[in-house]
């Protein structure tokens, strides 16, 4: 699991799938917004925690279709699949590396770009937070997703109609996390909320990505 790990990681970064890409489309939608909604500190303050969740599930979308396509488009999934580890584990690696690719990027970017949309001083932690705990179930998700449409020709945009109603109450707790905690409020319930979604995805979804893959590689 280890060297699939470190494998993905490194293509992902040489070949651009995830990385730079990710960050680049994150930074652009956020500095588009003040244009967009105008230069009023107390609006973008109020807009800031939904649109920076939002930012950054669309720019994990972008990189979704790279899990497993390239390894069904050069035959090595056939291969990685007949090996002794489980496909189980082969999914839980691949979701791992998409995170660190790109949700941890995006995790660790936020607050930075926060500064744009003048996020309250108070929300910095609580963003930053709600990003940790919410985008390994983005990862894992997408995985599930892109399993389920690999070896399709293009699959990409089915892929994105598959997983952006599943990812709809990640973005819903995530963003209030933030919000709450921008706004002092008590966030317990959201965040308890947010955990458990992330938790019974990567507990539930390599076992579903699994049954998906050895159907399609039959």
């Amino acid at each position: 699991m280890i060297r699939l790990l470190l494998r993905d990681m490194a293509l992902a970064v040489r070949a651009g799938g995830g990385f730079g890409l990710g960050l680049a489309f994150f930074l652009i939608v956020v500095v588009l917004v003040p244009f967009a909604v105008g230069p009023e500190t107390a609006v973008l303050a109020r807009i800031a925690p939904g649109v920076l969740w939002l930012g950054a599930l669309l720019a994990c979308l972008l990189s979704l279709d790279r899990i497993f396509a390239l390894d069904w488009e050069d035959g090595s999934l056939d291969l990685i699949a007949t090996a002794p580890l489980p496909l189980e584990g082969v999914v839980a690696a691949k979701a791992a590396a998409h995170w660190l690719t790109t949700g941890l990027p995006l995790t660790l970017a936020a607050p930075v770009l926060g500064v744009f949309l003048n996020l309250p001083a108070e929300g910095y932690g609580w963003l930053l937070l709600a990003l940790a705990a919410g985008t390994p179930a983005l990862s894992m998700i997408g995985a599930f997703g892109a399993a389920l449409t690999v070896g399709l020709r293009r699959g990409g945009l089915l892929l994105s109609l598959l997983v952006l109603p599943l990812y709809v109450p990640t973005l819903i707790f995530g963003a209030e996390v933030a919000r709450r905690g921008a706004e002092g409020l008590a966030l317990a319930t959201p965040l308890a909320m947010l955990g458990g979604i992330t938790a019974g995805t990567l507990a539930l979804l390599p076992f579903a990505a699994a049954a998906a893959l050895r159907v399609n590689l039959r």
